[in-house]
């Protein structure tokens, strides 16, 4: 029978470990005492951040709306918020003063002034011909706006006899505030005062000295009297020597008023009206 000893393996490995610390201990006695506080910090550390956990927190940084919201509230602590109703009545100002700086701006574009040196030299041998028995000082430079076909706003200048200038600014003040549509409102003299190229590309004229058309009468252009409106839409017909005659000739199939017809001024339209 064997001897029954009162050790066993847990004994054993206990006793090993004792010993091992023993000579840790006294080959290292300085480690053990770091050891110890290194693990005192971390538990103080984590016992701290349990404590604090739910108490300090970091915030996102504020939206610039939120942070100039905040800013006014510090400067103006006891300021009433500006109610809803408030706020629309402001918007509608601005809106109003908006339109009216608008308005006065675009007033400041219908006028009417003697014939400028720059403009009275482009027309020379053009719209005023050599032979022009009309007087500069007869004739006046009208600057308007007008709305074109796109819907747009366009600058448009015209030389009238100064007896219609007046009537001509308010008929096409009135023109422009119902936006009417009008292409092209520009001096013959860009198209070197040929009616016809004009009217081919369906521009708004005035004066251009000429006679009427197979005559020797000086014609109501000629004397700074008429407008032509979108011409190339409302042709000049008429028959000479049995033969019909189109002005421009490229506006054949506008003749007949029958029809539908775009830009067709007859006696319902605004500007035969005016």
């Amino acid at each position: 029978m064997k001897k029954k000893t009162g050790f066993t393996i847990a004994s054993i490995a206990a006793g090993v470990l004792a010993v091992s610390s023993v000579f840790f201990a006294s080959k290292f006695p300085g480690k053990e005492k770091e050891e110890s506080k290194k693990l005192q910090c971390n538990e103080e550390k984590q016992e701290w951040n349990d404590t604090n956990k739910e108490t300090h927190s970091f915030a996102e940084e504020p939206a610039p709306e939120e942070q100039e919201k905040k800013e006014i509230e510090e400067i103006l602590p006891n300021a009433e918020p500006i109610p809803n109703e408030a706020k629309e009545d402001l918007k509608e100002t601005d809106t109003q003063i908006s339109q009216e700086e608008t308005e006065e701006r675009e007033e400041d574009q219908f006028y009417i002034s003697s014939i400028p040196d720059d403009v009275f030299q482009k027309m020379q041998g053009k719209s005023y011909k050599a032979l022009c028995t009309i007087g500069r000082e007869e004739l006046r430079y009208v600057h308007i706006l007008h709305t074109g076909f796109d819907g747009e706003t366009k600058q448009g200048e015209l030389v009238v006899n100064k007896a219609i200038a007046e009537d001509v600014l308010a008929i096409f003040k009135e023109l422009y505030q119902a936006k009417y549509p009008i292409e092209k409102v520009r001096l013959v003299d860009e198209y070197d005062a040929n009616d016809e190229a004009s009217m081919r590309d369906n521009n708004s004229s005035a004066f251009n000295f000429r006679f009427v058309s197979h005559t020797t009468i000086i014609s109501k252009h000629g004397l700074g009297m008429a407008i032509d409106i979108n011409p190339l839409y409302n042709p000049y017909v008429k028959t000479v020597d049995g033969r019909v005659s189109i002005e421009p000739a490229n506006a054949a199939e506008y003749v007949d008023r029958t029809g539908e017809i775009p830009y067709k001024i007859d006696h319902e339209d605004l500007c035969y009206k005016l």
